[in-house]
């Protein structure tokens, strides 16, 4: 029989600048509840389990269904998304669920982290595909089934950072671009026209923090939460920098 009320510890703070604290709160139980709910019943009854009125818990969130990425959060110890975690499976005799940012990027607040570093890196590897201003070209350049089939598994990136998170060579103390960046990087490469800029991509990954900082853990492609083959585009891209810094070393005067 499913518990009446869920007990949440959530690791809470003000500001970038504001020492952490832990809080908890207790919050009636429904069928098919995952954390978000229980984070906007918080939110419209904001009394910690002390009975003590509190400010609301705030977080992001958007689509719901685990296609924006904006709920990445650490709960239980693991990161993951905030709205495909269900208490039940969480807390299936009552424990207690615990709640905190992902400390991979800078807190903004509560459970609000700051992904600019994940943003930045898609830049770096210039991960869109540039049209000259018309869209009226006609027919496209064909890709084989084969392609088209790793190319999807890639495409369901939702940039929630949760591999950023998991990854333990991405922290304050380096510079590793993230897997993230290196498979979106191998997506556009793959693509007819992204292919124009393979250089520039590889060129970037061949960098500071690239490619090569990956220690090979491989928690990336067990915590992504739409199974990207991410060590597969590790391995890929590592290949590529090292063919493409090989031939560029022979290709000069």
């Amino acid at each position: 029989m499913p518990p009446s009320t869920v007990s949440l510890r959530i690791k809470r703070q003000d500001g970038p600048q504001a020492a952490s604290r832990w809080e908890e709160f207790k919050v009636p139980y429904t069928q098919g509840m995952n954390v978000i709910m229980a984070l906007m019943e918080i939110q419209r009854n904001p009394v910690n389990a002390q009975g003590q009125k509190t400010t609301p818990v705030i977080w992001e969130a958007s689509c719901l269904e685990q296609v924006c990425g904006s709920c990445s959060m650490v709960i239980n110890g693991k990161p993951m998304q905030a709205c495909s975690s269900l208490v039940q499976k969480l807390a299936p005799n009552g424990e207690t669920i615990t709640v905190e940012p992902m400390s991979t990027f800078p807190i903004v607040r509560d459970l609000v982290v700051d992904r600019t570093r994940m943003f930045e890196a898609l830049k770096r590897v210039h991960a869109w595909i540039d049209i000259d201003g018309t869209y009226d070209l006609g027919p496209g350049p064909r890709q084989s089934p084969e392609t088209q089939e790793v190319a999807y598994a890639l495409s369901r990136c939702m940039t929630c950072g949760v591999c950023l998170e998991a990854c333990p060579n991405v922290n304050d103390r380096s510079d590793f671009i993230g897997p993230a960046a290196v498979s979106q990087a191998r997506l556009f490469n793959l693509h007819p026209s992204g292919h124009m800029h393979e250089s520039e991509r590889l060129d970037a990954l061949i960098g500071l923090g690239g490619v090569n900082d990956c220690g090979n853990s491989q928690n990336c492609v067990r915590a992504c939460p739409k199974g990207i083959p991410l060590t597969e585009s590790l391995a890929a891209m590592k290949r590529d920098t090292t063919w493409h810094g090989l031939l560029s070393f022979l290709q000069r005067p």
